[in-house]
């Protein structure tokens, strides 16, 4: 109650909405100053809805040097940027640049003592492309109106944007039903949970088969076996190099254990992989790569256990990178392809005419770029377009990791994390995603819904532990015990995070 606030209004519709916000915040006991940054085109009846309320409104024509505006910024807890929207974005020139580039420098000597509120976009932000102008302003949140638009998860522009919260402005039910992009939030997300029934057992909740693991990287079969399980698989094998498998299990004690033969010490031997697949039936879920490494010999493995088809039973012969490998091809379970699963996948030629199974890939930006032969500039640059291509191209759900990551399907829809968190951009937490993944696929979630449910349960756990420990020095098994309450969080309709669509 009584909090300063400064709406910065423009001379379009963008303008018009931060009058409404103004009258709102008025009604609500908050001290507020409208600063019209050009004026507006007469008649106006936001304007005079607000005039009538007593509001005071200050013209920029009015205030020569901007002072009046310098000492309302001074003073001000909350500035809201309703000056640009989402029209065409020229550069910014004249008074309102002039406006902005003091919004700037307030923010940079006030800190957190204000704070930005941007209306659809910060001004100055391209809503298409999420370029920006230089003087464009960082908003501490951005009030997308209806919905998101794609320049808020442009690479980059989640330092612009800040925290995304999209408004409903009352849109009628089904009016998005054509719209290809959505944004993930707990009330879409509720609803794919896998179900728990109370007279269930552990054969209830699938089983999932982890192919994880080498001598340089134990860490990644602990991390990805252990986030299937707290994701609430009903039985977790790891399969892994066997002389790695007692520093693995004397910290992941649930799951049961697949020892591979070796052709060195913690290398997969290609030999193993008719094991894994032998060992398949019964799985409903697998997930492939985490942590094996790219030696000569991994990769035959790795060839073998992704290629092998999904097929009734027979024995064939194929010609792969490392020669002819014997194979039967059988049904298999739908398949969570991450790391160096990926990484071999990019070494083999057109590997999706040979890769026929249901699978979902969880590349982050630089596997992508071998992925797709592109640059990881190229494809940081279109995050969503490439994603969305790629899908359709490989029939592969795709999650394209990162600030906002993107969930793209092969139909060409396409789904938004909420989340942006530097805390975990460290190693092994693409591990606990990947496994959280295959986790909900075994409990029966389709490849669509677990790849979505996988990526939004994780971000919630990074928020949970960022919250608590801060993003400097976060680890990924930090995100582990955190999945359990989350997901019975979600399940009983609680308050997860601000603009979650609660």
């Amino acid at each position: 109650f009584g909090v300063p606030v400064v709406v910065l209004v423009g001379p379009g519709n963008n303008g018009g909405d931060g009058l409404v916000v103004a009258r709102h915040l008025h009604r609500w006991g908050a001290r507020v100053t409208v600063y019209l940054c050009r004026d507006r085109r007469a008649p106006d009846p936001k304007l005079d809805i607000v005039n009538s309320l007593g509001v005071p409104v200050v013209a920029a024509s009015d205030d020569a040097g901007l002072a009046r505006l310098h000492e309302l910024m001074d003073r001000a807890h909350v500035v809201v940027d309703a000056v640009l929207g989402i029209g065409r974005i020229r550069p910014l020139t004249g008074t309102v640049r002039d406006i902005l580039v003091m919004l700037v420098a307030v923010k940079a000597r006030r800190h957190d003592d204000v704070r930005i509120v941007a209306v659809d976009v910060p001004s100055g932000m391209d809503a298409d492309s999420g370029d920006a102008d230089p003087a464009c302003p960082a908003a501490d949140i951005t009030l997308a109106m209806g919905y998101p638009k794609v320049g808020h998860y442009a690479y980059g522009a989640a330092s612009l944007v800040g925290e995304l919260d999209v408004v409903s402005i009352g849109q009628p039910d089904g009016l998005d039903g054509d719209v290809p992009l959505s944004l993930m939030t707990a009330a879409n997300m509720r609803p794919l949970l896998p179900a728990r029934p109370s007279d269930s057992h552990k054969g209830s909740f699938g089983k999932t088969m982890v192919v994880a693991g080498s001598r340089n990287y134990i860490g990644a079969a602990y991390l990805a076996g252990s986030a299937a399980t707290r994701a609430g698989s009903g039985l977790v094998t790891i399969a892994l190099p066997a002389s790695i498998q007692t520093a693995v299990a004397g910290k992941a004690i649930e799951p049961t254990y697949l020892p591979l033969a070796e052709s060195s010490p913690g290398m997969a031997s290609p030999s193993a992989a008719s094991d894994v697949l032998d060992a398949l039936d019964g799985y409903n879920g697998r997930l492939v790569g985490c942590g094996m490494g790219q030696a000569a010999d991994t990769r035959a493995f790795i060839e073998a256990v992704l290629l092998s088809g999904a097929k009734p039973p027979v024995t064939v012969e194929n010609e792969g990178e490392f020669g002819v490998v014997r194979r039967t091809n059988r049904k298999l379970p739908p398949t969570v392809v991450d790391a160096d699963g990926l990484n071999t996948l990019a070494r083999t030629a057109r590997w999706w005419e040979r890769f026929s199974d249901t699978a979902i890939l969880t590349p982050h930006p630089g596997e992508m770029a071998r992925l797709t032969g592109m640059s990881t500039r190229e494809v940081q640059a279109e995050r969503i377009g490439v994603a969305v291509e790629s899908a359709a191209r490989w029939n592969k759900v795709v999650v394209l990791k990162g600030a906002h990551t993107v969930v793209a399907y092969p139909d060409g829809r396409a789904m938004v994390s909420p989340f942006v968190n530097a805390g975990l951009a460290t190693a092994g937490t693409g591990d606990v995603l990947a496994g959280s993944i295959a986790g909900l696929l075994s409990q029966g979630a389709s490849i669509e819904d677990a790849a979505a449910l996988g990526v939004y349960l994780h971000g919630l756990a990074g928020e949970r532990v960022r919250d608590r420990l801060g993003d400097t020095g976060m680890v990924a098994s930090d995100l582990l015990p955190e999945l359990p309450p989350i997901i019975t969080g979600l399940r009983l309709g609680r308050s997860l995070r601000e603009g979650d669509g609660e």
